[in-house]
């Protein structure tokens, strides 16, 4: 019995990997608290600096017309630039999360895991996309690599986002953040995240995304959306139902009104081709 229940978790684990979904429904990380990074000062004024990603931002991505895909001029990043990114992440690396306050910590974990992932490119760049990145075998992706150190504690994209971001924000629209280096994903910000600014950003983002066709459009009596609705169902709601109200609230009036309409099948869709520009 224990040898049947081995070949089939293998067999699984191989067709998982074989159609090429590394965060699909049947691997997708739950939201897992880690109870260390809780810790926050309600009174801190202290203010992460992140002109640095500010300035690569600026400098590399290719923001298109609204409901495009924004780029990354990998090939384009001179090595002083990588450079001076790797500095930053140094930088932040550095930093006592527990002597900021909530928004303030929000930003970081946000922009640390976005300038993470596009160093991990530049660094196995040229790469078609980042599933191309491996740890080694049955591995798909840098997700589970020990790719930074904060306060000396190691993490990996999948810790700062599934261990930190989701349990302790418990905001579905963290996922319109967080950016892969893939086509389908959601466009990388041309701004860092602030306290200041992240629900502004957040917003914008969610809007960008749903209005997209990558996020959401009807075809017929389908409905295809962003396998990222698949994946993190539990986030927006766990329902059919909640989530096409969730994508309401951010549709166009056009998108919105076909939506309440809706009473059609689902189907999801997700582009994992570098976002190189």
């Amino acid at each position: 019995m224990r040898s049947s229940c081995r070949v089939l978790l293998i067999t699984t684990f191989l067709l998982c990997l074989g159609s090429g979904l590394a965060m699909t429904a049947c691997a997708a990380p739950k939201a897992e608290l880690w109870p260390l990074w809780q810790a926050n000062d309600p009174q801190s004024s202290i203010h992460v600096d992140h002109s640095a990603w500010s300035h690569f931002l600026n400098k590399y991505l290719v923001v298109g017309k609204p409901g495009t895909v924004t780029l990354v001029r990998y090939a384009a990043v001179t090595s002083e630039d990588k450079e001076s990114l790797a500095r930053y992440l140094a930088a932040l690396g550095t930093i006592t999360t527990a002597k900021l306050n909530r928004a303030e910590q929000k930003a970081f974990w946000i922009n640390l895991y976005n300038a993470l992932t596009v160093y991990t490119i530049l660094d196995h760049y040229p790469v078609q996309s980042i599933k191309d990145i491996s740890s080694g075998w049955f591995s798909s992706g840098p997700w589970d690599m020990k790719l930074v150190k904060v306060a000396g504690i190691e993490l990996s994209l999948n810790d700062i986002e599934h261990r930190i971001l989701r349990p302790i924000w418990k905001d579905n629209l963290v996922h319109y953040a967080v950016n892969c280096a893939s086509l389908g994903c959601p466009n990388l910000q041309i701004e860092p995240f602030t306290a200041e600014n992240t629900d502004r950003l957040l917003g914008k983002a969610a809007r960008e995304f749903i209005n997209s066709p990558r996020g959401a459009r009807l075809t017929g009596s389908t409905l295809l959306v962003s396998s990222i609705y698949d994946w993190f169902e539990v986030d927006f709601g766990g329902t059919d139902a909640t989530l096409i109200v969730h994508l309401e609230n951010f549709a166009d009036s056009d998108l919105a009104a076909k939506l309440k309409k809706f009473r059609g099948s689902f189907s999801y869709d997700y582009n994992w081709e570098l976002n190189k520009g």
